[in-house]
């Protein structure tokens, strides 16, 4: 069996936040607690992998970007970060890299 990716973790978090609408998260043996943001009541969930601290938050529907669309539209995306870099979202289950992503040299 092959070790877990950051891809793989980010689509776990997905999965367990938004699919399975868990109160916690849990990743390579570690439990972490899903909030809600005061304004909005988004789901966010700090968590950490290969030593690297990430924060997941459910995509704001009211916003103007084209995520805030599909969000409107009924699709659950939560957008990931690393030291307020967005690096990343996951859209019903699948992945998209954003240029901070190898900017910031993280793995494929």
């Amino acid at each position: 069996m092959r070790s877990m990716t950051l891809a793989d973790a980010l689509i776990s978090v997905w999965q367990q936040v938004l699919a399975e609408g868990m109160p916690q998260v849990e990743l390579q043996g570690e439990r972490y607690v899903v909030a809600r943001t005061r304004a909005r009541k988004l789901r966010t969930v700090a968590f950490r992998f290969g030593g690297c601290p990430l924060e997941g938050i459910e995509q704001n529907p009211q916003t103007d970007s084209r995520w805030a669309e599909l969000a409107r539209q009924g699709k659950r995306i939560m957008q990931f970060s690393i030291n307020r870099h967005y690096i990343a979202n996951v859209c019903e289950g699948q992945l998209f890299r954003y240029p901070a992503w190898k900017s910031l040299d993280l793995p494929e």
